[in-house]
């Protein structure tokens, strides 16, 4: 009787080997597909896409705000330049809104802690030393992994983030910054901008009619 001698298997050859190659490069190519699947969220071009909170948490789509001009602020209450800006963005608002133009201010602690307060005493402060009347909205982060989208999209827009409080992000209809402006810049150099775009909406609506 002849010896049993031991003879390689045929799935080790070099084919096998190539095919092997292959099926693990597909297996990469189709799990990479995946992942883009699940984390690659499209571009988001409009300030006006995003959701942020009230004062009281509340979730409010920016969309309610698409076809205005606005004039997006992150504010404080306890800075130095507290009253002269809230005084003057809300004579701003009075003038120019509501209904084609509004002011939309951020709180955030971050520059100065001249933010201590709560959201909700945030709103509280304003509405009865200064009287305004445009939204004020969830206190926030603009700056380190935690900022605000909404805000952090105005920051990659203009290329610019704020180094202190009362920074100012104009806001086209269609959601894309126009311009921004420096805290210790007056109100009163925005206002021939904000004038130009609130009427050429008016003149939209009335072509429209």
């Amino acid at each position: 009787m002849e010896p049993l001698v031991a003879h390689p298997l045929k799935c080790s050859g070099p084919k096998a080997k190539m095919f092997a190659v292959l099926l693990s490069m597909i297996l990469c190519t189709v799990m990479l597909f995946l992942l883009q699947l699940k984390f690659l969220k499209p571009k988001i071009n409009s300030f006006y896409a995003f959701e942020v909170k009230d004062t009281k948490g509340r979730t409010v789509s920016l969309e309610k705000f698409k076809g205005k001009v606005s004039l997006v602020v992150n504010v404080a209450s306890n800075c130095q330049l507290t009253d002269r800006n809230y005084l003057a963005l809300k004579e701003l608002h009075r003038e120019f809104g509501p209904y084609h133009f509004s002011v939309l201010a951020f709180p955030c602690n971050q520059f100065g802690q001249a933010e201590p307060r709560k959201s909700q005493e945030v709103e509280s402060f304003a509405r009865k030393n200064y009287g305004v009347t445009f939204p004020i909205f969830h206190k926030i982060k603009i700056l380190g992994p935690e900022a605000e989208p909404a805000f952090r999209f105005l920051v990659d827009s203009s290329k610019k983030e704020p180094k202190w409080n009362f920074w100012k992000y104009l806001v086209n209809p269609e959601g894309q910054v126009v311009k921004f402006w420096r805290p210790e810049e007056p109100v009163d150099a925005i206002k021939p901008l904000i004038s130009q775009m609130v009427g050429q909406i008016i003149i939209k609506k009335k072509e429209d009619l």
